[in-house]
């Protein structure tokens, strides 16, 4: 699973199967923003959970 960039801001996403949690990393270019934690179930964390983890992060922060 790969970062996701939305207009100069990327989301690196890290999850830990074993403890089922995993976070998203948000840089602005190169800058550390904040980490976004989440809970999952299964072997992997759903694309659709992190890509919908993302886009309400994008919409709270007015990022297009």
């Amino acid at each position: 699973m790969g970062a996701i960039e939305r207009n100069g801001y990327r989301f690196v996403p890290e999850y830990s199967v074993i403890q089922q949690n995993g976070a998203i990393h948000v840089y602005n270019r190169e800058e550390f923003i904040e980490e976004i934690k989440f809970r999952f179930t299964g072997e992997i964390p759903g694309l659709d959970q992190i890509e919908d983890m993302v886009n309400q992060y994008c919409e709270d922060h007015g990022i297009k």
